[in-house]
């Protein structure tokens, strides 16, 4: 990328929620693009084991701090003690289903948390912030391909958290602008780092549907559930802009470089531009796993929409960033990592 960095201070940046999925394997990327992530993390849906291999991925120290965004005095604390120049956020509940269930849970968690961010980080200064944001919040969009100047209409609590506080970091930078802000909003990521070591390792019943098929391949799952077969698309199942989550991890550091430009706020699509359906991914594991994946069609899920991919040229223009792996790789990556880690993180269960 071409933005470089000056001092070592520079490099200093706080990453929230990096020891979750999309988090640990975007401090990879940092840490090789010279970057020193510092993570917090409060461990409610993630593993420190995944910060333990991304030293073995890197060779280099992750420094980690297990506080919960809640907990504004432990956060001031990490502020008062560490030279911090921007912040990544991608800490937050993230389960659709959940969010249906429990909405008071996820907009308490994922906007009060990222309000005592904000207020801290203006207390101290820092006021350069990449957000993990989602194409959810568009909901049932227009059109496709996705642009990010679609209206937005999230249909869950979830995506509404997210584009609630797409807002208040809009207004944030409007009022103040010293704020510089990018918000990424990803498609589908899917896939792991390609030494197996790091991956997606849900808790209880997968919410994305990559580790819901390869745990189905593996066989901790009897069957996979597809959530509905009348969509009006070749196959009828739902279809979906899936990114390697390696991409989506350089993404970040495409973002980083940009706010080195004082961009303001500014959004951007990470998607790979095309969609594949729900048996079009069960195929491409079975393919990449050797394994048969049998599936059962049921109901839709309330607030899914039919047919979803990006218009990624955006970030490519103005970042200079777009995905490169394809669709065979990510079903590959999967798998490896689904196959060598067959309980995730839980290093008892494998020593057992």
């Amino acid at each position: 990328y071409k933005y470089k960095m000056t001092n070592d201070n520079n490099k200093n940046i706080l990453v929230t929620g990096g020891a979750g999925y999309i988090g640990s394997h975007t401090v990879v990327e940092m840490i090789q693009a010279g970057y020193t992530p510092i993570v917090i993390d409060n461990l409610s849906n993630s593993s420190v084991e995944s910060l333990r291999r991304v030293q073995l991925i890197t060779g280099h120290e992750v420094e980690f701090h297990e506080i919960d965004l809640m907990d504004e005095q432990a956060l001031t604390n990490l502020f008062q003690t560490r030279t911090i120049n921007m912040v990544v956020h991608f800490a937050g509940l993230k389960s659709v289903s959940e969010s249906v269930s429990k909405p008071l849970k996820y907009y308490d968690n994922n906007i009060t948390g990222t309000l005592i961010l904000l207020k801290v980080m203006e207390r101290f200064n820092v006021k350069n912030i990449v957000f993990s944001s989602s194409a959810n919040v568009y909901g049932a969009a227009q059109k496709v391909p996705i642009t990010e100047d679609l209206p937005h209409g999230a249909t869950n609590p979830y995506g509404k958290t997210k584009m609630f506080i797409e807002a208040i970091l809009q207004d944030t930078c409007a009022s103040d602008p010293e704020w510089n802000c990018i918000l990424l909003r990803y498609f589908n990521p899917v896939g792991a780092h390609p030494s197996g070591l790091i991956g997606e390792d849900p808790r209880d019943i997968p919410n994305n549907l990559v580790p819901y098929i390869t745990q189905t391949a593996i066989g901790r799952r009897k069957v996979l559930s597809v959530f509905g077969g009348d969509y009006e698309t070749e196959d009828g199942t739902g279809v979906r802009d899936y990114i390697h989550v390696v991409d989506l991890a350089k993404g970040h550091i495409a973002a980083l470089g940009h706010l080195y430009t004082k961009p303001g706020c500014d959004a951007f699509n990470l998607g790979t531009g095309r969609g594949y359906s729900v048996l079009e991914m069960v195929e491409a594991i079975r393919r990449a796993s050797g394994r048969e994946v049998p599936y059962q069609i049921v109901d839709r899920r309330p607030g899914d929409v039919g047919v979803s991919y990006a218009d990624p040229s955006k970030a490519l223009e103005v970042l200079g960033w777009k995905a490169n792996y394809n669709q065979l790789d990510m079903c590959e990556h999967a798998w490896k990592w689904q196959s060598q880690n067959p309980n995730g993180y839980d290093i008892t269960a494998v020593e057992r």
